[in-house]
């Protein structure tokens, strides 16, 4: 029954109330039967030992509960933008999202990167104004500021009755009815009881705007409204729900979940207006036969087809696979085929996640999302169903690391256990990858921020007992060209008295920022062997991560085989391969390479009056102030700065503004490091 569910995420900024809310829904759904609460270090979702301890959500959980007959599939993503990996996978299977908006900060830093990911996914979403009984809480501001930061049509279904510690309920724009939540029961309870008459008028005006909005994308409701006639509820949540699956209008709805107030409308919500698997386009992937787009309808009796969008490593279990079916059904016990590595694995079991709880399922339908055992070679983004409808569905994209920190094992026996760790770490988290460096012998790690590897480095001492030592964070370089330059390479060496011989033309030149690495082959497949060319392509994309001048990976360079000799009787594939990585160096050096280091955008939160000092701060340390945005709660300050010297920061900020200014730092781009390699400290 596809149109009895949903497919939802959590999402919002740090500190927004996302795990709360989760919370609440699972209480009110029957799914737990205690709340538990993150300052508490209990929250159902926030399962990891750190996420109890640092109060904060690190990876993505997912869980599934029932109302009103609808199945609701639930992650809660993280707010840190250290972790935006888990929110990024997370939106690529959701047909719809919650965004939490906190009633104070409004839009905040990380808000505004979930909103655009959600966007470039298409996903439809309600909002949320959470924490309405703090001081200084501002439903219709919050709803202003989305609309302005966004340019996207918003509606209020409730409006708050009071704010602050005045706070006490909710207006229903739809019934025309005051709703309040009985204390005592945890907000079980509601009480709904008609419009006090001092708040009469005000309800009556939010009414008219949210019936002339609904009216602005239907022509019978706008004849209705304009004849001044009765519009009933039912035909008003239907055009909401047209408007909203497509995208055209974000309704808003109000509480403070903390305090069990506003939290089963929104749940109603979910239900009313956000889509059903079958509701959103159909997935599109590539059919690797016909070397074509093909559309994949979600319907169940069609060929098996999903995405594993999540790998988690379980002690017991091995590698939890978690899956998006987007087409057909998958059994326990089944062969399935891994479409991009061309392998088949076996489907031990299946089971449906609650948090880090599983209970065993026979199969796994379209629309829905589970959790394989069994399958050793999946990786975050592969593709799985059967051979006979071998469609590779679009890879998810990750930023690039721009953190890193050596580790090393504490004696020589905990090497391979050092290893065999960092393995299943990358596995699970795309952005963290590792490396050995072949002049140390270190393992060097990288990630997304100080907080991401901090975590990761926890998790390889405490949960994998890995005893081992780690250096201090450094940033991670790239190099790349600035010119077009072609070199001609040629290798003639006898080696075991066989002579190899090879000629190639390559052509270098610098790509747009941010655009990463292209390799193209110019030569005609017929005139030279396969394992010839892919000696050729391998080595240039393993000179990619070797570097050019000084061993950092290379970005944003487009390398072309322009030509090559080949020799019958003397070409060898390991000619070929000494010869491109030759050619490769050659070409770089002609082709003016430069160092680049990662610059960050900087979000500095932070009262008024420290507003100067906070800039000081940033500028000291090479950064540039793009824009400063002033809020109820405070002023934002937009700024970027090099990574290298934002070690710290943390420290500087707090003690310049007495503690009360916080920050945010995601990636922005690469740009050119003055001095070189000669200026880093």
């Amino acid at each position: 029954m596809l149109e009895k569910m949903r497919n939802i995420g959590i999402m919002a900024h740090i500190d927004a109330g996302k795990t709360t809310t989760t919370e609440r829904i699972l209480f009110y759904t029957g799914k737990i039967h205690r709340i538990g609460e993150i300052d508490d270090g209990q929250a159902t979702m926030d399962w990891m030992t750190q996420e109890q301890e640092r109060g904060i959500t690190i990876q993505s959980a997912a869980t599934t509960a029932y109302w009103r007959d609808h199945q609701i599939n639930i992650i809660d993503t993280p707010g840190h933008v250290d972790f935006t990996a888990e929110v990024e996978r997370s939106l690529r299977v959701l047909d719809g999202a919650v965004a939490v908006i906190c009633a104070v900060g409004w839009v905040q830093p990380q808000t505004e990167t979930v909103w655009k990911q959600a966007d470039e996914y298409q996903v439809p979403r309600v909002c949320f104004v959470n924490k309405m009984d703090r001081t200084g809480a501002d439903f219709f501001g919050a709803m202003k500021d989305v609309h302005d930061k966004f340019g996207c049509a918003v509606t209020a279904l409730q409006i708050p009755i009071g704010s602050g510690s005045d706070f006490e309920g909710v207006i229903d724009l739809l019934a025309m009815k005051e709703i309040r939540w009985d204390a005592e029961s945890e907000g079980e309870r509601m009480t709904v009881c008609d419009i006090d008459a001092s708040r009469l008028a005000q309800a009556q005006e939010w009414h008219e705007r949210l019936v002339d909005e609904i009216a602005s994308h239907n022509d019978e409701i706008a004849e209705l409204f304009l004849a001044g006639e009765e519009i009933p509820a039912e035909t008003l949540k239907a055009e909401i729900r047209r408007a909203v699956l497509a995208r055209e209008l974000t309704p808003f709805l109000c509480g403070a979940s903390r305090r069990n107030i506003g939290v089963q409308p929104l749940i109603d919500a979910v239900v009313d207006y956000l889509p059903a698997p079958d509701e959103v386009p159909a997935a599109v992937g590539m059919h690797t036969k016909k070397e074509e787009q093909t559309a994949v309808p979600c319907r169940p009796d069609g060929p098996p087809l999903g995405l594993v969008f999540k790998i988690q490593y379980d002690r017991e279990a091995g590698s939890l696979c978690y899956v998006r079916m987007y087409s057909g059904k998958i059994k326990a016990g089944d062969q399935i085929y891994n479409i991009g590595k061309k392998r088949r694995e076996r489907v031990n079991r299946i089971l449906r996640m609650h948090s880090n709880k599983s209970e065993p399922m026979d199969s796994v339908s379209a629309g829905d999302i589970a959790v394989l055992i069994g399958l050793k070679l999946a990786q975050t983004g592969d593709t799985v169903g059967n051979e006979g409808f071998p469609v590779l569905l679009e890879h998810m994209h990750f930023p690039e690391p721009v953190i890193s920190v050596a580790v090393e094992p504490s004696a020589l026996s905990e090497r391979d256990k050092l290893k065999e760790t960092l393995e299943i770490l990358s596995k699970e988290d795309p952005t963290f990858t590792y490396r050995e460096d072949e002049e140390t012998g270190q393992l060097i790690i990288s990630g997304m921020g100080e907080l991401h590897l901090e975590v990761l480095v926890t998790r390889m001492l405490e949960d994998f007992k890995v005893e081992a030592r780690v250096g201090a964070p450094q940033v991670t370089y790239r190099e790349a060209v600035t010119a077009a330059a072609e070199h001609t390479e040629q290798f003639d060496k006898v080696i075991g008295g066989k002579e190899n011989k090879a000629c190639i033309t390559l052509r270098v030149e610098p790509r747009e920022q941010g655009s990463g690495n292209l390799y193209t082959c110019g030569i005609k497949k017929n005139t030279v062997p396969e394992d010839i060319l892919e000696a050729i392509r391998s080595s240039i994309e393993g000179c990619f991560g070797a570097g050019i001048q000084y061993g950092y990976p290379c970005t944003d360079t487009a390398v072309t085989v322009v030509s090559t000799v080949y020799d019958e009787a003397a070409a060898t594939p390991f000619a070929f391969s000494a010869c491109a990585a030759a050619a490769f160096d050659a070409a770089c050096e002609k082709a003016q390479p430069e160092l680049l280091e990662p610059v960050m955008n900087v979000d500095i939160s932070c009262p008024k009056e420290f507003v100067g000092d906070a800039m000081g701060q940033v500028t000291q340390r090479g950064g540039i102030i793009q824009s400063l945005e002033s809020k109820q709660s405070g002023d934002i300050i937009h700024a970027q700065a090099p990574m290298a010297k934002m070690f710290g920061f943390s420290t500087s900020l707090r003690s310049a503004t007495q503690g009360r200014a916080s920050f945010s730092m995601e990636f922005s781009h690469f740009q050119v490091k003055e001095g070189g390699l000669g200026s880093i400290c």
